[in-house]
């Protein structure tokens, strides 16, 4: 059984996988730890996809000091060959003889055996340690596997008073330079941003990763049911797929326009926030950033289809009546049934101040499930 030793080894592990944060999508950030005894004689985080994973870092930097050691390993070595030769394999060739982690792999292709392979060469396993901070460090990794749909983030930015945008549309800019600093941070966190067409119209913005802090670009989502979006939008200046959803019923040359600027155009029935992460599940985008207006904010709470807010609150009051907040919609008619946030956290940027949290079920959910 972990006792307070095995634990501060793995809190060591989680804060080398964290160093991943940029480099490892779409695969998990993990981190491992080596000792003998009470001395730590190897250390891996998983720095990239397609490079060495976390246990394969530690063992060389280990070398033959792993032989007869413990791993401390943040989520179940992996099973399978992929980009890498399994992990579990390495394990036991580098002669540990007991790992400790914090959770198993919900992953089809690993979802146990890892362990398994473990135990069946004599190696001492034990799991379900800081399973909450694992989970929260790889939510976007974890979400699309057991909900079979991407994380998703809701974020925006507004005033003290609640106002996103001023009675006459006026929204740029509500936060500081600072704030909208955290806001770009957020594009390098996820694998899409999406907005609505009413967003795309007022804004014209391109929509894309300025910081340089994570490989590739953007995917560019816009909900545009009729096709309004103009081929000479700014989002066709950058690089990067642009997946634009539409009813089926719109206009065939709208969309060839659109196509021939490189967009791919998904027509749906509907095109609501369940059809959309559908679709965008079955194009492997993990984790979506929602920074649309009142009413796709609305929709995305009435669906239920989040699991995460950001919010960027601006020393600024604007008042009235006709100035828009950041949720639209019909709303919740009943505070017993408004959507709760846990996991509260408040940062200053500038002047402004960040306050991020989960739907108050989406770790819980996700951690019954990783180890149940």
């Amino acid at each position: 059984m972990a006792d307070s030793t095995d634990l501060s080894f793995l809190r060591q592990a989680l804060e080398l996988a964290s160093q991943g944060r940029y480099g490892a999508a779409p695969n998990p950030m993990v981190g491992a730890v080596i000792t003998r005894g009470s001395e730590v004689v190897g250390r891996g985080f998983h720095r990239q996809v397609g490079g060495p994973h976390a246990e394969i870092e530690a063992f060389r930097d280990a070398g033959e000091r792993a032989r007869g050691g413990t791993l401390y390993v943040t989520l179940e070595p992996c099973n399978h060959h992929g980009r890498t030769p399994p992990c579990s394999e390495a394990t036991v060739k580098a002669g540990i003889r007991r790992v400790v982690a914090c959770h198993q792999d919900p992953n089809p292709e690993v979802a146990g055996t890892g362990f398994e392979t473990l135990r069946r060469a004599g190696i001492e396993v034990e799991h379900g340690f800081l399973v909450d901070e694992a989970v929260e460090l790889n939510w976007r990794f974890l979400t699309p596997i057991i909900h079979r749909r991407p994380a998703v983030t809701l974020k925006w930015a507004m005033t003290a008073d609640g106002k996103i945008a001023t009675s006459a549309g006026e929204s740029q800019w509500i936060s500081s330079p600072d704030g909208r600093q955290w806001g770009l941070e957020q594009r390098e966190d996820h694998d899409a941003i999406l907005v609505g067409i009413g967003t795309a119209e007022a804004d014209d913005p391109r929509l894309n990763r300025r910081l340089g802090l994570a490989p590739g670009p953007i995917t560019r989502v816009v909900l545009d049911r009729r096709l309004r979006l103009r081929p000479d939008a700014r989002l066709f200046d950058v690089e990067g797929p642009i997946v634009v959803y539409a009813r089926r019923d719109v206009d065939p040359d709208a969309r060839a326009q659109l196509e021939d600027r490189g967009a791919t155009v998904v027509l749906l029935q509907t095109v609501d926030p369940q059809s959309v992460l559908a679709d965008l599940h079955q194009r492997r985008v993990q984790s979506v950033l929602v920074e649309g207006g009142g009413e796709i904010h609305g929709s995305f709470l009435r669906s239920g289809m989040f699991d995460r807010v950001g919010i960027c609150f601006a020393p600024k009051l604007i008042g009235g009546s006709g100035a828009p907040g950041p949720i639209g919609g019909m709303g919740i008619p009943r505070l017993a049934d408004a959507m709760r946030l846990d996991r509260l956290r408040v940062e200053s940027r500038g002047v402004d101040l960040i306050l991020t949290g989960f739907e108050v079920t989406c770790l819980q959910v996700l951690s019954e499930n990783v180890d149940g």
